[in-house]
C-alpha cells in the first residue's frame, strides 16, 4: 500500500505531524475516500497511531472513510437550512436516491451525507453536489436535479 501512495508522501518528506490533514486531505481528492488500509499506511508514514489519525479524520466533516457515489449529495443540515426544510428534502433524497446519510446506493451512482452547515445560510437550504452547489432549493427543484443526473447516466449508456 506504502507504494501506492508514495506520490503522497514525497509531497510531505518532512513527515511532521502537522502533515496530517493536507495529506489526508490530498489522498482523498484522488482516491475518493480514505480507506483502513489507507489509514494505516499514513499511520505507519508519519509513525503516528491509527486511532489518532481516526480521531482527527473523523473530527472533520470533510473525509469519508467509504467510496461516495458518482453524485455525492452534501445536504446542509445547520439551523437555517433546517429552518428552510431541508428535513423535507433529506427525506426526499432519501426516498429517490433509497439511501440513508452516510450510505452509498448498490449501483454506486448516489450518495447522501449530511453536514452541519454549508454557509451559505442567507441561500438556505443549500445543497452539494460533487462541488456544486444548489441555493433555495425546492422540493420541486430536486426532484427535477435528481432527474437530470438520472437522465445523464442513461445517455451515457
Amino acid at each position: 500500500m506504502e507504494e501506492d501512495l508514495g506520490h503522497f508522501f514525497e509531497q510531505f518528506p518532512n513527515k511532521k505531524r502537522e502533515d496530517l490533514i493536507p495529506l489526508l486531505q490530498a489522498i482523498q481528492d484522488e482516491e475518493g475516500y480514505l480507506s483502513e488500509k489507507i489509514i494505516s499506511a499514513v499511520g505507519r508514514y508519519l509513525d503516528i497511531s491509527t486511532n489518532k489519525i481516526y480521531g482527527v479524520a473523523t473530527f472533520y466533516d470533510n473525509f469519508r472513510f467509504t467510496p461516495a457515489g458518482r453524485y455525492h449529495f452534501r445536504v446542509c443540515h445547520g439551523s437555517a437550512c433546517h429552518v428552510a426544510g431541508t428535513g423535507m428534502l433529506i427525506r426526499e433524497l432519501e426516498k429517490q436516491l433509497k439511501v440513508k446519510d452516510g450510505e452509498t446506493d448498490k449501483e454506486g451512482l448516489f450518495s447522501l451525507e449530511l453536514v452541519s452547515c454549508i454557509g451559505a445560510c442567507g441561500l438556505a437550504p443549500v445543497i452539494e453536489v460533487n462541488d456544486q452547489y444548489y441555493t433555495n432549493v425546492t422540493l420541486d427543484s430536486l426532484k427535477v436535479l435528481i432527474e437530470s443526473f438520472r437522465e445523464k447516466e442513461n445517455s451515457a449508456i
